[in-house]
């Protein structure tokens, strides 16, 4: 079971190596008054790990809420 997990973990990182060497273009983003001009591979990444702490933090919160309505009467 550790080698396929291995395997998984060099499958993954060399996918994500494709990615980044195939999306080298640049892009600019603006929001408000700050802007900033990446490649397009970091962008994507970002934007997913973003999104997965967000998303993470949000089924937090809601998750406490739930608990928290099942103590009170």
């Amino acid at each position: 079971m550790r080698y396929l997990y291995i395997a998984l973990i060099v499958v993954l990182t060399a996918l994500v190596l494709v990615f980044t060497v195939q999306n080298l273009g640049t892009v600019s983003v603006a929001f408000l008054t700050a802007s900033v001009t990446l490649p397009l591979s970091i962008l994507v990444i970002l934007v997913y790990l973003l999104g997965m702490v967000t998303g993470g933090a949000l089924f937090s919160v809601v998750r406490g809420w739930i608990q928290r309505a099942r103590v009170r009467p």
